[in-house]
């Protein structure tokens, strides 16, 4: 048996994320069902982990969800973040610039310099690519993650990046994101799911991770930033594939 958070998992985190999986471990034994005694480091590559039958917990993005994981996995529920201006369970991404850049409209960086993590992202890659396309007519950077295309932003390396939501206030509550502003706020989207296996008992275990998610310690709960759990139709996930970066290339 195999488990992970990896979608917000940083040396900042790892200690609240361990408390959390140990809560939902124990609940999981005492439900006689077989869990591993601790998260599994991730690997350099996540689909064939998400796609291991022995999952039987971890969370993933909204677009591999839908273009990858579809009929490979089961949704547990959603983890309410409290974006602020977005429904419960929901987030939207961030548009970041340098804090001296004088443009303050979105539309105003077409054919800027956009870094984006990777291109199998919802936050980072597609709610542009699908709500803005046009301002994708520059040169495109991959960073790799994130905080790599925060800090190319505000290097000067790129002009503009997308960046989650949830991922930003983590930026900012590590002091970090100085040096760069919001320049936009993309729709809100279902946020980043809890998911399991397809065989694995879904039930069981998500009430093991509600049950745990609750019993959060205030200290642990204000380290990662989880509210609670909403139950998100999985109609909702179901948006267009975005066009993949080399599609935009000139």
């Amino acid at each position: 048996m195999i488990a992970s958070l990896p979608m917000y998992a940083s040396p900042h985190t790892a200690d609240a994320d361990g408390r959390l999986w140990a809560g939902i471990r124990d609940r999981l034994r005492s439900a006689g069902i077989a869990a591993p005694d601790h998260l599994t480091l991730l690997p350099g590559e996540l689909i064939p982990h998400w796609c291991d039958p022995a999952l039987v917990l971890s969370q993933t993005c909204g677009l591999p969800l839908r273009a990858v994981l579809w009929d490979k996995v089961q949704i547990l529920g959603t983890p309410d973040y409290g974006i602020a201006g977005c429904p419960p369970g929901h987030y939207c991404s961030v548009v970041i610039a340098r804090a001296d850049d004088t443009r303050t409209r979105l539309s105003t960086f077409a054919k800027a310099r956009f870094a984006y993590n990777e291109p199998l992202s919802q936050s980072g890659w597609a709610a542009l690519a699908l709500e803005a396309p046009h301002v994708l007519s520059g040169p495109l950077i991959r960073t790799g993650s994130h905080r790599a295309s925060m800090m190319a932003v505000r290097a000067g390396e790129a002009d503009f990046a997308a960046i989650d939501a949830v991922t930003w206030r983590m930026i900012e509550n590590a002091g970090e994101g100085e040096g760069c502003q919001i320049v936009h706020r993309t729709r809100p989207n279902p946020g980043l799911p809890f998911i399991t296996a397809k065989g694995q008992d879904a039930a069981a275990i998500a009430g093991a991770l509600r049950a745990a998610i609750a019993a959060m310690p205030d200290p642990d709960r204000a380290v990662l930033g989880i509210k609670g759990i909403s139950d998100i139709p999985r109609a909702a996930y179901d948006h267009p594939i975005p066009p993949t970066p080399d599609s935009f290339r000139r």
